[in-house]
């Protein structure tokens, strides 16, 4: 799971390569046109920053293999580090030098598709038995421009064994149960955080979940509405929280990892993945067996838990061997023996009902529980549809920590952030 962090530090901080690659992807009329290539042809790349990784080499190299072997296509694999990928393959896709599949992270597909290159994958999509929730990871403008690899979420997830000796019983499901189970929580002392929440700025995006919590849409059309009432009150509600040292100053994703790994904090944001990340770290062999995924609070009852999608897509090419190439991204995202397969080697989810339901998938509980309570209901960060989504997504945090920090109130504060963040709608 090395990988997984390494690649988690990027998105965190990673502002230069990732803004610089995004900033390139404009619509690209010089580059535009009729596809180049033969449609039809048996030879098709597929290029994916998996391939790189030690974790899931092995196991997608497996689909590759038994894809070609099947159909007898020839298939020419490349492959980048997760923190250049974004950048190379835009790059050699401007330049007219990618070809075939290509895996993205769900973030990028309106960089990639603002290029006007991409297949438009809806016949693949239609028979393939996809989730709504994953379909909508490979949407962009009506057209299903990805196919969905793997789909989660990013929610929250607690140990239950310091939720019991805190007195806590159930999972809190509104917002006032969560304050009530924190101040519980609190009362134990030890240095136990009860929410290891995001306050640093470059983990703050995770208020977005929190503002859609409280009312806010956050976009309507393509007006930004974070500085609503919602929003505003989303905020005062954290920094309450952040005043009464229910949440901790200076915390990341990785903080929040590390302390939960050591049994420090009650709650934490993560995506799927926190399982193998925190048994990785955790000095307590038994740790994943206290850990519960658990939907994000709501405000009143009745209201619809929040969570943010997160996931991989893989999208094709238009042009050479790109009728083979969407075959096997069909064929690797949803034929059920192969899915179930690959996650029973990375344990990443699949996106079909079916994959969903096999033994070996179903069979796995946490993935399950995490599936039913968080993802099902995970919706795409709104501002993923421009270039410069992590700019704006920049903007509000720095505002919220400036909140946090008593330098700003919530209201000037988020308007100053939605006045940043207009011109980076674009």
């Amino acid at each position: 799971m090395e990988t997984l962090n390494r690649r988690a530090a990027f998105r965190l901080a990673g502002l230069s390569a990732l803004g610089a690659a995004l900033a390139a992807c404009a619509p690209d009329v010089a580059g535009g046109g009729a596809p180049k290539g033969d449609a039809a042809a048996k030879t098709f790349g597929f290029t994916s920053w998996s391939l790189n990784e030690e974790a899931q080499k092995a196991a997608v190299q497996a689909t590759v293999d038994a894809y070609a072997a099947k159909t007898g296509v020839k298939i020419n694999t490349a492959s980048f580090p997760y923190n250049e990928y974004l950048n190379q393959v835009t790059l050699k896709l401007r330049g007219g030098q990618l070809s075939g599949a290509v895996q993205l992270d769900i973030s990028w597909l309106a960089a990639l598709a603002a290029m006007g290159k991409l297949k438009d994958l809806g016949p693949q999509a239609a028979k393939g038995g996809y989730t709504d929730v994953a379909l909508s990871s490979g949407r962009f403008q009506d057209r299903q421009l990805g196919l969905p690899w793997t789909t989660g979420s990013i929610g929250l997830v607690a140990n239950t064994e310091i939720l019991k000796k805190a007195g806590v019983e159930g999972m809190p499901a509104t917002v006032e149960e969560f304050e009530d189970a924190l101040r519980k929580v609190a009362a134990l002392g030890g240095g136990i955080t009860p929410y290891a929440a995001a306050t640093k700025a470059a983990q703050l995006k995770d208020i977005l979940p929190w503002m859609r919590t409280f009312g806010s849409p956050l976009m309507e059309g393509d007006t930004i509405t974070v500085g609503d009432d919602a929003s505003v009150a989303a905020v005062e509600w954290y920094k309450k929280l952040y005043d009464a040292k229910l949440i901790a100053p200076d915390v990341d994703r990785f903080d929040a990892r590390a302390l939960f790994a050591q049994g420090k904090a009650a709650f934490y944001d993560d995506a799927i993945i926190t399982r193998g990340v925190v048994a990785a770290q955790s000095p307590d062999k038994s740790l994943t067996e206290k850990m519960a995924p658990l939907a994000r609070p709501v405000l009143k009852t009745g209201d619809t838990p929040q969570a943010l999608l997160w996931g991989h897509v893989i999208v094709v090419v238009d042009g050479e061997g790109s009728d083979a190439a969407a075959d096997f991204a069909s064929y690797a995202t949803s034929d059920t023996a192969t899915v179930a397969a690959f996650f029973e080697k990375v344990k990443l989810p699949p996106t079909t009902t079916a994959g969903l339901s096999d033994p070996k998938v179903a069979g796995d509980a946490f993935t399950t529980e995490w599936t039913e309570k968080i993802t099902k209901t995970a919706t795409p960060n709104p501002f993923w549809r421009y270039a410069g989504y992590a700019q704006i997504e920049t903007a509000i945090a720095e505002q919220v920590q400036a909140v946090l920090v008593g330098q700003s109130s919530a209201k000037d504060a988020l308007a100053k952030a939605a006045e940043t963040a207009k011109p980076l709608q674009k």
